[in-house]
């Protein structure tokens, strides 16, 4: 029987920064999506970056998010962490889409 996966995911973490060029905010969804989002984004996908629609709280964004550590790593823009008061280490909720997915073909 094959599993149904979702177009939509919901997920809650801890907000953690990693340092790249500059630092930044971002959760970490549950690494059991992982092979869903991988499949669902073929086509989407670029360098590994998924581009998708996130919202949290009342506040809709476009990201992309990334594979690190078997799991992908949603970023927090500034303008989101300002606008849903959201620090490090704050836990957050939230859901997200792959962007320019068409969504009637899966």
């Amino acid at each position: 029987m094959k599993r149904r996966r979702s177009l939509e995911w919901r997920f809650e973490g801890r907000v953690i920064e990693w340092r790249g060029p500059a630092p930044y905010l971002f959760v970490a969804l549950d690494a059991r999506d992982t092979d869903d989002i991988k499949d669902l984004a073929r086509g989407v996908a670029y360098w590994g970056q998924v581009p998708v629609i996130v919202t949290i709280g009342k506040t809709e964004f476009t990201t992309a998010m990334w594979p690190k550590d078997g799991r992908y790593l949603v970023p927090i823009k500034v303008a989101v962490q300002r606008a849903e008061d959201i620090s490090l280490g704050d836990s957050v909720r939230g859901r997200l889409r792959i962007a320019g997915r068409d969504e009637s073909s899966a």
